[in-house]
């Protein structure tokens, strides 16, 4: 990230995929909880520890710690299950525009090229985020509200495990989770002397998905409070299933 800081997301996904490694593949990933506890450095190399905690009939738990210099900058606990069937429901998906209905982060950015921070999302992130009320990227949402809408996938068709779609989608629910905090403060991610900062992030994986594939992310941030706001995501596949469910609390530093 611009900085020479490691993004968050990232760590979380590599700790998702150290955790599974150690786990028979018949058991998918069906939540995290995990602690940013530092920042990290993209200069040096992150080491993964795995913890067995438990392998039991139909569940296995691991605790993984991402470290830096021997010290944690990660946290976390991740639980699998073996795939069993049983009584189903989920809530339905909004009627929303479709992806190509949508402008494209790309679009929204090209125009700024040159910034480092225009140039980071341009050339190195891997995800193509498109924002159904209107980016937040470089301006504050001239309506403010506590919710939004974003189709996002990985820019590449990729094949990949099932494990390493679910730690996408994990990296990829980081980079946009926060911003229902954005939208109801009236900031972007440009506006001078912000500070926003992942403290924790809980996972829930409900059916499979692809990250190479739309998906809708419908977000609501239900308070904020003591330099702290908190936000919910639920995840829905083009088709409208409930893929996955998210919840992040973040430190929130907003200009005076």
């Amino acid at each position: 990230m611009p900085g020479g800081r490691v993004f968050g997301g990232q760590v979380l996904a590599q700790a998702l995929l150290a955790a599974g490694h150690t786990v028979d593949e018949t058991r998918p990933a069906h939540s995290l909880h995990g602690y940013f506890l530092r920042a990290g450095d993209a200069s040096k190399p992150i080491s993964f520890e795995v913890e067995l905690l438990r392998d039991g009939r139909s569940f296995s738990a691991r605790r993984t710690h991402a470290l830096q210099n021997g010290k944690p900058i990660l946290s976390m606990i991740a639980s699998f299950q073996e795939v069993q069937e049983g009584p189903e429901h989920s809530v339905s998906m909004p009627e929303v525009p479709g992806p190509d209905e949508v402008a494209s982060g790309v679009d929204v950015l090209s125009p700024f090229m040159g910034h480092p921070t225009a140039d980071f999302w341009l050339n190195k992130a891997p995800f193509d985020v498109r924002h159904v009320e209107g980016s937040v990227f470089v301006a504050p949402d001239p309506r403010p509200k506590q919710y939004q809408t974003a189709w996002i996938r990985v820019r590449e068709p990729i094949e990949a495990s099932p494990l390493m779609h679910r730690a996408l989608l994990a990296f990829g629910c980081d980079q946009v989770i926060l911003e229902p905090l954005l939208r109801r403060h009236g900031a972007s991610w440009a506006t001078p002397g912000l500070g926003f900062a992942s403290l924790d992030h809980a996972m829930w994986w409900h059916r499979e998905a692809r990250a190479d594939q739309w998906l809708l992310f419908v977000q609501d941030a239900p308070t904020a409070q003591g330099g702290r706001g908190l936000t919910g995501t639920w995840v829905f596949s083009e088709d409208g299933r409930l893929v996955a469910s998210a919840s992040q609390e973040g430190m929130m530093r907003m200009p005076a």
